[in-house]
């Protein structure tokens, strides 16, 4: 909110040198943040200047310029900035005459933008200044011609030559800005900032909105006929009318109020629209003027019929949702109530009758349509945040007074009074709360002051409890609905700095469950073995969805067919309206945009949540309130709509694993890394990952691994059945080449959730054996569509307790072996607890492991 102080100082008492960095501070002091100080960009000589001749030249170049003699000072007396009384000055503008009273610039003064004034040598002449246009001094954005001020209302009798424009002009006033928070929408009007301002400072304040009466009106229709109101309140409470009669379209805007109006932020227009918008800022309700004559009887206030449309002031033809709050006549919707009125009864410059509206409407029915429709405006932005329900009839009278006073208008008796009853809530506050919520030590006296002083009344509690109070807040304060509120304003206005600062002290707690603890290790080991951690959006798009498992069907590539996901009701990008099933979406972006500025080397690894849709959570269309707390029954209806959220870790790998360097060749990540890196995470949180060949829709078909982990049988302990939790491996090429991302892309999708479920509690360290071990190699030829994890597990589990460890070391296809067939070549290391093994013994259980192969997989060992 753009304050200017000469405005403030209206309403109440400022000091003689006050100054906008005092005002900022003081206003501080009742919870309103400073964001800056605004001022018209116009400084050195700007005077009143009188036109003495004006002599129009024809140049070369088509173009008719005026040579002028023009006074910059009383006869006689040096101007402003030290020249002679009269200049002349050449101007390109024909809308003036001798005799004239304009705004001229001197040498030595500086316009917005920078431009600089002086002396220069154009069109044959010496142009001593500058008879100045509305624009150029950020009046407004007419630039056809000059100012001549007896055509901005100014008795050119009374304007001395020489005289200061700036302060003649208002141009030489200053605005405060403030940020209002949404809870106080009051402060959206000078007549919020100068009660506030009053309540900093203790200055005396004079309320605007009883300067004056109100006049007795009655005849036209208005009808309020909310027929679907939302959450159970109406659109609109109250509705004022009042007619103003031959008002002169023609009349300028005074140039104090457009100069208000500039520094306030809103840019002058035309005389009736600007009065309404000073009202506006004035009050804080907004209001609009209708041409009476193109009225088609009376106004409803009422919701928007289906199919129904609206060409709004903007030019913009809208189609109306039925929760629209429209004014109506009798040939339909003739505005959007709060937010825009609309082009069919706007007044123009032949209208001489206006109806003016002061509607006081719901801040949630006005805040949907102005969402809805993407139309903020100055109505809407102070509807949605409460406007004072009493304000109306007087923002009506003062438009009226100043159409009468400024457009040469005459009030009417027609017009109305629809406004409904105001009930304001009493709330109960026990005083000893204020000190025990704040931690300080304000007196009761203090305490019913601060309340009384920002227009509540106080009812005290029954002899048997003197310290309950019950508190009405004032029409303007609609926020404050609790004790919390009143104990906030209470700290607000006795002062912030009375709050001590100290530390509360942390009470005790049970740190962080076991998931946590696993999570952040997971996190910490990944990142430390060399993966950058990322966070994307979970939005992702149809394709997205069925590229990575959530189609109706795992091969469907129709984009019309059905992806089990939750979709939003409100995406913020309607490409991309569901959420995610899978981290490999984001992962995949995240690496498309690195890659598209460069970064072609990556490691990225996410850990976050997938949602996954359940029949227990079947959604909801409701839309919980916004204005008041949502029923049990509300809370417990969208718990239930909630889908499962499991957490997952996933990563990315792409381009160059060890860069390439004097001496050593380059080696890019492949489907090994990925799988590595997922074996890491597993080992992080002491669960390990069981690998078998797996299929994917979004991996390549012959390097995926699908990775399980062993469910323990509840019964004995024993280890029982595998439980699939992710896959790892490459990515599919034409994936790959989709996204633009360079060679090959590996990747893997861990359910961390489940791993850590199934993770053992505790698991018992592996004892540590003085002796030495035994180590064997052993080669079996097997069929090649056998998997090598299936045959080392089988050897593993033949071997017995005496093998301490098992890997594969080679896989070998070609010379010696028959075509169907290939080579696995493991790494046996055997140890005893007690004993040193003899090499029978590993040699044995060797055999042991090729026999159990063998029976599994017809397996035969190779010499």
């Amino acid at each position: 909110m753009r304050v200017p102080l000469s405005w403030l100082g209206e309403f109440v008492s400022l000091p003689d040198d006050v100054t906008p960095e005092q005002v900022h501070a003081d206003l501080v002091r009742v919870g309103f943040e400073e964001e800056s100080i605004r001022r018209f960009d116009v400084t050195g000589p700007v005077v009143v200047g009188e036109v003495l001749s004006r002599e129009p030249e024809e140049h070369s170049n088509g173009k008719t310029v005026n040579w002028c003699r023009v006074r910059v000072a009383p006869e006689g007396q040096r101007a402003a900035d030290g020249g002679e009384d009269v200049r002349g000055i050449v101007c390109g503008a024909h809308n003036f005459e001798a005799g004239d009273k304009v705004v001229v610039t001197l040498p030595g003064a500086v316009l917005p933008g920078g431009f600089e004034i002086a002396a220069r040598k154009t069109y044959g002449h010496v142009s001593d200044g500058m008879i100045a246009s509305a624009r150029e001094l950020s009046l407004g954005d007419d630039h056809d011609g000059i100012i001549v001020l007896s055509r901005l209302g100014f008795d050119p009798a009374t304007l001395v030559p020489g005289a200061d424009a700036k302060a003649l002009l208002g141009i030489d006033q200053t605005a405060v800005e403030i940020n209002v928070t949404p809870d106080r929408g009051y402060a959206f009007s000078i007549r919020g900032v100068a009660r506030e301002y009053a309540h900093a400072t203790g200055a005396a304040f004079s309320d605007p909105a009883l300067a004056s009466e109100p006049a007795a009106v009655s005849g036209f229709p208005v009808t309020l006929a909310d027929d679907a109101p939302i959450r159970g309140r109406a659109g609109a409470t109250g509705f004022v009318t009042r007619v103003v009669r031959g008002i002169d379209q023609s009349r300028p805007t005074p140039a104090w109020m457009v100069a208000r109006l500039q520094l306030a932020g809103i840019r002058s227009l035309s005389l009736e629209v600007d009065i309404s918008n000073y009202v506006m800022l004035e009050l804080g309700n907004p209001l609009h003027a209708y041409d009476l004559a193109k009225l088609q009887g009376g106004i409803t206030v009422r919701r928007a019929r289906a199919g129904e449309t609206l060409v709004t002031l903007d030019g913009q033809q809208r189609s109306l949702h039925p929760e629209d709050l429209v004014i109506a006549d009798e040939s339909g919707a003739i505005g959007l109530a709060g937010v825009m009125g609309g082009e069919s009864t706007k007044a123009d410059e032949r209208t001489t009758d206006v109806l003016v509206e002061a509607a006081t409407c719901d801040p949630v029915s006005i805040a949907r349509s102005s969402r809805r429709h993407k139309l903020p405006s100055e109505a809407s932005r102070r509807f949605e945040r409460g406007v004072d329900p009493l304000v109306a009839r007087a923002a009506a009278q003062r438009m009226v007074d100043l159409l009468v006073e400024l457009a040469g208008g005459t009030a009417d008796e027609l017009g109305s009074d629809v406004v409904a009853p105001w009930e304001a809530p009493v709330v109960r506050l026990r005083m000893s709360s204020v000190n025990g919520l704040l931690g300080t030590d304000y007196t009761d006296d203090e305490i019913r002051g601060a309340i009384e002083m920002i227009g509540c009344t106080i009812s005290l509690g029954t002899a048997g409890e003197p310290d309950l109070l019950f508190v009405t807040p004032p029409s303007w304060r609609s926020d404050l609905t609790r004790p919390a509120d009143l104990i906030e304003e209470v700290a607000r206005i006795v002062g912030y700095d009375r709050i001590p600062s100290q530390l509360p002290v942390a009470p005790a707690g049970r740190g962080l469950t076991r998931e946590q603890r696993l999570r952040r290790r997971a996190a910490n080991v990944v990142t430390a073995a060399g993966l950058d951690e990322v966070q994307s959006y979970p939005f992702v798009s149809r394709a997205q969805l069925q590229r990575f498992g959530a189609g109706s069907e795992p091969g469907d590539a129709d984009a019309d067919a059905p992806v089990d996901a939750v979709r939003l009701a409100n995406p913020l990008d309607g490409e991309a309206p569901f959420l995610r099933r899978s981290l490999l979406p984001g992962l995949v972006t995240a690496a498309q945009r690195n890659v598209s500025r460069g970064v072609t080397d990556l490691a990225l690894v996410e850990f976050g949540a997938v949602f996954a849709p359940s029949a227990a959570a079947t959604g909801t269309e409701a839309v919980p309130p916004l204005a008041e707390r949502p029923s049990a029954e509300m809370l417990a209806e969208l718990n239930a709509s909630i889908p499962d959220q499991p957490r997952r870790a996933a990563g990315l790998l792409l381009g160059d694993a060890v860069a390439k360097q004097p001496g050593e060749s380059a080696r890019a990540y492949d489907w090994a890394d990925a799988l590595d890196a997922a074996r890491t995470v597993a080992a992080a949180v002491s669960a390990e990952l069981v690998v078998s060949q797996g299929s994917h829709r979004a991996f390549h078909p012959g390097r995926t691994a699908e990775l399980a982990i062993r469910v323990a049988d509840d019964t004995d302990g024993d280890e029982g059945g595998l439980e699939v939790v992710g896959v790892a491996g490459e990515l599919l090429p034409e994936l790959v080449a989709e996204h633009h991302l360079p060679g090959r892309a590996a990747a893997f999708e861990l359910d961390l959730e489940r791993i850590i479920e199934l993770a053992p509690r505790a698991p018992d360290p592996a004892p540590l054996s003085t002796y030495p071990a035994a180590t064997q190699d052993l080669t079996l030829v097997v069929a090649d569509d056998v998997p090598a994890g299936d045959v080392l597990a089988v050897v593993v589990a033949g071997a017995g307790g005496l093998l301490e460890q098992a890997r594969v070391v080679d896989d070998y296809r070609g010379t010696g072996i028959e075509p169907g067939q290939k080579a696995i070549t493991f790494a046996l290391r055997f140890r005893a607890a007690d004993r040193t093994l003899k090499a029978e013994e590993a040699s044995e259980a060797k055999l042991a492991g090729v026999a159990a192969a063998e029976l599994a997989f017809g397996a035969k060992l190779r010499e």
